[in-house]
Order: structure tokens, then sequence, then C-alpha cells
């Protein structure tokens, strides 16, 4: 029971901290690798990363309870399955955050953008027929109120690097929904390797599509350059480390620490406990990058934190009455 609950807590956080350093990370090759390559890059890392702890797991744990033929069939249907869908809702969340970090959005405001997923997760429970009460509508508008603050400027015109990281917003709302769906059947270090798999191919594939239509350009000349630009691999060995770290840690662990902290978990605590990396990414932004925010972008996410907060903390209070 202790182990579950270190689990649980020290899991998520550890997650939230190294993916708000990893916007950091983010920040630092975004002006010098485009979104596909770079997203390519730290998923390949990560599978890698993966397939070496699951052997020496897999060494150490030599004690698996046996499982019939139609189970072994059905739990590698199920690592397919969830593995293409996490994999894939993983890929466009992180495509689009990418973009909107290289079209100029700053590591901080990426990073409470982000958070708004932990909004949108209960919101995107009506469409499984799940009640949403009052507190979570409430958290809604102050998260909209946020935004605004945040994200429009003085021509009431929104950064197009702004636009992209509120879709990936949504689309990490789907990553987390899925994962909920498949990790009480599917071990999570394979599933979180089948994911990173699934993404670096979505990536690749992109990424040849581009060339083939013969997109180039790289810089911050318009948003569709920044995204479809061709790889310059000696920008990539310049940014060696900061796409090891966000492979390494950000990917390989992360995603990882994630997957096994909602296995068997209250989805609420998990998710408002992730929700920290928003923090972490405006303190490592503060501190590495010296990107200065205002005082309107501030209050911005205060309210934003605010709002995860209203929408995930109360909702244990109406399931126990």
């Amino acid at each position: 029971m202790k182990h579950n609950q270190v689990r649980q807590v020290v899991f998520p956080i550890l997650a939230a901290l190294i993916w708000g350093t990893a916007f950091v990370a983010q920040d630092m090759c975004a002006d010098v690798i485009d979104t596909f390559s770079f997203n390519a890059v730290r998923s390949y890392i990560a599978v890698v990363v993966l397939l070496v702890i699951i052997f020496i797991s897999g060494k150490l744990n030599k004690d698996k309870p046996q499982l019939s033929e139609a189970e072994k069939k059905r739990g590698r249907r199920d690592l397919i399955v969830g593995g293409v869908c996490c994999g894939t809702a993983l890929a466009v969340a992180s495509n689009f955050q990418q973009a909107g970090i290289t079209a100029g959005t700053d590591a901080g405001k990426a990073g409470f953008i982000t958070a708004l997923y932990v909004v949108l997760v209960p919101v995107f429970g009506l469409f499984f027929k799940r009640k949403v009460n009052l507190p979570t509508w409430i958290a809604v508008v102050l998260s909209v109120i946020a935004l605004y603050l945040l994200c429009i400027k003085g021509d009431f015109s929104l950064a197009p690097g702004d636009l992209l990281i509120l879709v990936c917003a949504v689309c990490f709302a789907i990553h987390i929904l899925v994962i909920d769906h498949f990790t009480a059947t599917v071990d999570g270090l394979k599933l979180s390797c089948v994911q990173f798999l699934v993404a670096a191919v979505w990536a690749t594939i992109a990424k040849v599509v581009c060339a083939i239509l013969g997109v180039n350009g790289i810089g911050d000349v318009s948003v569709a350059t920044s995204i479809f630009a061709v790889p310059d691999w000696q920008g990539i060995l310049s940014c060696f480390l900061p796409i090891l770290y966000v492979g390494v840690f950000s990917s390989g662990v992360a995603y990882t620490l994630q997957i096994l902290a909602q296995k068997d978990s209250n989805p609420t605590v998990v998710t408002i406990l992730l929700s920290l990396e928003s923090v972490f990414a405006v303190i490592s932004g503060a501190i590495i990058l010296h990107q200065q925010m205002t005082a309107r972008e501030y209050i911005g996410c205060v309210i934003m934190f605010a709002a995860v907060i209203l929408a995930q903390f109360l909702n244990p209070f109406e399931k126990k009455a």
C-alpha cells in the first residue's frame, strides 16, 4: 500500500519536474531544428532507452505469472492497439507543442497553456456521458480568462504559436484519457515503448512527405517554414545535449512515470500533480533562459493554475458525497 502511495504521488511530481525543465531544452532547439526532426529524434532515443529498461527489468523479474495462450494473445493485441492510439495522440500533441515553441511561444507560457489539458479532461468526459459538476464549469470559465490574459495581444489577436500550443493541450487531454483506458490491461513500460515508436514513425513519415513536396526553409520566416524545415544535421549535433535530455528524461522517463502513476490510481490526484509542470516551466524558463513575463501574463498564469486545481481537486468531494 505504501509503495502504491509513493508511486501515485512521487512519480507524477517527478514527471512534472522533468516536463517543466524540458520546455527550456525544447526552446533551445526550436531556433535550430524543425519540429518533425526534433520529435523524431527524441522519440527514437526514448525507444532505445525503454528497450534497455525493459530488457533489464525482464532479467530482474524472473518470477512472472504464467499466462495462457489466449491471455498472451489478448495482451499483445491490447499492447498494439493501445500503443498505436497513445502514440498517435502523443505524436500530434508533441508536434503541435514544439511547433508552437518554434513559432515564438516562450517556455513559461507554453507550459501554462499546455496545462489546459487538466481542465479539458473532465470536459471531454461529457462525450462518455459523465456528468460535469459546477466547479468544473467554473474552472473552464477561469481557464478561458487566463488564456485571454496569456495569449491575447494589444490588437486582440492570437499569436500563431499560442494557437498551436492550444491544439497541443487538446491532444494531450485525449492522450491522458487513452492512457487511462489501457493501463489496466497493459504493461506500462511496454506501452510507453510502443507509443514512442509509433510517435517516431509518424514524425518520420511527416518529414518524408515534406521532403517529397519540396517544402524547405529554416528559421522564423513563417510558421509553415519553421515547422516543415529540412533537417540541419549540424544543427542537430549542436543541440545534441538538449535533445538527449528531452529524449531520455522528458520522453523515456517522464511519460513512463505518467503511465505507471495512472495505473490503479485516482486520475484526479495524478492529473493535478502532473499540472505542476506549468510551474516548473516558468521557474526553469526564468532561471535558465532569463525569460521575463509581463504582470498581465503572470496574473493569467495564477488564474489558470487556480482553474486547474478547481477542476481536479474538487471532484473527489463529489464522489465521496
